[in-house]
């Protein structure tokens, strides 16, 4: 588990790690070293001078004031890098889920992440603070004792010794018994958390369906399995817990007996067999917690490994010759993408101009969005090639081609904090004039001036103390900020009223101007700013041309069109 750990925290955190670990292995050694001492000290005290036993009471007295000052030193370590360490590793693991590309997050991991960067970080992280301490201990200082005691008595001391082998057997027995009981166990509480999770995002629908009173069974059934699945778990340590009691006890008993009969046979003196039974018993304490401290340490060694896991997925690979793009005109070259079995886009290819706009249409699921994506690098092609300027994306890094593109997604997503704080994710180094104008560019003022609080107003979670439309703004004025010359548009009117509608046209026009854009268009009406446009339909271009032209050819575009346009009845 150690090594495992090592390797999850890397290089800049394992080193910390190590020096804990063997301050926490000197201080269980100078744990046992000092029971050493109480062998002199019976000796002077059961026997005719018990004045001798005056300086080796200072020694042990000694030995313990280090052994004190060793655990103080250790354990306030072990809790400075448990602190470190969890704060470190947030990052860690929020910068590489940063990196890792959209396919991996299907809709099962929602839970999984949920878990993992809550409890599950917590508790691989505490193992530094509360548990490694307690395990070295457990381990290390019952093995010194043993040590201490073959110097005595080697009798004495293999009979000690036996218990090793027959500990180990237990708590590697358990560990196998444990291993698919909290696999499940993982597997329940991460359905129950995305049940949880649901059944918040639901509320709406329930209560829209009257359903407030009622049960959620979905939920409901999750929790009972994460309940049967904790049971199991806790039935699944019991064998070896009593196992473990039962096999130190025994030990303790075998050492009584031997030590009797070698005092009765004069071999050993009544002061060693005394102390080595005073040994003996301070070594059955550790001994004994290792059942709980084990229980604890496999639970923590799975998330690890999920942790470990998530930490050895791959990101889309970095170019190691990078290359910067020097036009901003795009191109799909035969371009082929498969998610899981379904080919999305199918030898595709399209070229778009530098400063010219163009719009996709289709049916849903045709792909549309994938192309942006692909623009975007969230996803690398199977074949074929994606170009800005005449450079393939791979062969740019991230953070050259997401300079040079400016998102604006249907779906906005606003981060737990101040309007100001979301419009300057666009460029965190603008001055304030240049956020200013950003804003009143996306009509975005207007929306601040209603606002208590102003530029300083809280958007909530996901910006739900917002409106859709005016996430919307806060999102495109962040784009016109980001001031970048390659705009990708995912229809973002397709849910706003007429005012809204209007206002945020107006701030896309602003977007727009001079820039190389590509639009996906659900709302037809916004493809006549095209220079052109492509309709799209099971991962190929159906038709291609100008808006005017592709309605006088009277084929799928110009149905796609007159659909839109037929106002729905009652309007």
């Amino acid at each position: 588990m150690i090594r495992m750990l090592l390797r999850v925290l890397g290089h800049q955190y394992a080193q910390a790690m190590r020096r804990t670990v063997i301050l926490m292995t000197v201080t269980a050694i100078a744990e046992g070293l000092s029971y050493a001492l109480l062998v002199p000290v019976l000796r002077a005290l059961l026997g005719g001078a018990p004045a001798d036993a005056g300086p080796w009471l200072i020694a042990f007295g000694a030995a313990v004031a280090v052994y004190a000052a060793l655990r103080y030193t250790s354990d306030l370590s072990g809790m400075r890098v448990g602190t470190t360490l969890l704060r470190g590793m947030y990052h860690r693991l929020g910068e590489h889920l940063a990196r890792l590309p959209i396919g991996w997050y299907s809709a099962d991991r929602v839970g999984e992440v949920s878990v993992m960067a809550s409890r599950g970080l917590l508790q691989t992280m505490g193992v530094a603070a509360h548990l490694l301490a307690p395990f070295v201990s457990a381990l290390v200082t019952p093995l010194t004792i043993v040590a201490v005691i073959l110097a005595f008595n080697w009798r004495l001391g293999l009979a000690a010794l036996a218990a090793a082998p027959v500990v180990a057997v237990i708590q590697r027995w358990t560990a196998r018994s444990m291993a698919a009981t909290d696999a499940e166990r993982h597997e329940r509480d991460k359905e129950a958390t995305g049940r949880v999770i649901e059944f918040l995002q639901a509320q709406p629908v329930l209560r829209a369906g009257g359903r407030t009173g009622e049960r959620f069974t979905l939920l409901d059934d999750s929790l009972q399995e994460l309940q049967r699945a904790s049971r199991r778990t806790v039935l699944s340590a019991l064998p070896g817990a009593v196992g473990l009691t039962l096999t130190v006890q025994a030990i303790f008993t075998a050492v009584l007996v031997l030590g009797a009969y070698l005092a009765l046979g004069g071999n050993i003196g009544a002061a060693e067999v005394l102390t080595i039974l005073v040994l003996a018993a301070r070594c059955a304490d550790p001994l004994l917690s290792l059942s709980d401290i084990g229980g604890k340490l496999r639970g923590a060694r799975s998330e690890l490994a999920r942790l470990d896991e998530v930490l050895r997925t791959g990101p889309l690979p970095e170019p190691r010759e990078p290359i910067q793009p020097e036009r901003h005109d795009l191109e799909f070259a035969s371009v082929t993408f498969r998610h899981g079995d379904r080919t999305v886009i199918d030898d595709l290819s399209l070229s778009v101009p530098q400063g010219q706009r163009l719009a996709v249409v289709g049916p849903s699921g045709a792909g549309k969005s994938t192309l942006l994506q692909l623009l975007a690098r969230f996803y690398d092609v199977d074949s074929g090639g994606v170009r800005v300027g005449g450079v393939d994306v791979r062969a740019i890094t991230t953070e050259t081609l997401m300079a040079q593109i400016a998102i604006v997604f249907q779906d906005v997503y606003l981060f737990d904090g101040t309007i100001e704080e979301n419009v300057r994710l666009g460029r965190s180094d603008a001055g304030e004039a240049e956020v200013r104008a950003a804003a009143a560019a996306a009509r975005l003022d207007e929306v601040i001036e209603r606002l208590p609080g102003g530029w300083a107003a809280n958007v909530g979670e996901g910006g739900a103390l917002l409106s859709g439309g005016e996430r919307q703004r806060v999102s495109i004025a962040r784009a016109l900020l980001k001031n970048a010359p390659v705009v990708l548009l995912d229809e973002v009117t397709s849910a706003l009223d007429p005012v809204n509608e209007a206002a945020v046209h107006e701030g896309i026009e602003r977007l727009m101007a001079g820039r190389t854009v590509v639009m996906v268009a659900h709302r037809m009406r916004t493809v006549r700013r095209a220079d052109r446009v492509v309709f799209l339909d099971g991962g190929r271009i159906v038709e291609e041309g100008r808006h005017d032209e592709l309605l006088r050819r009277g084929g799928r575009y110009s149905d796609f069109w007159g659909i839109s346009m037929t106002p729905v009845a009652g309007e």
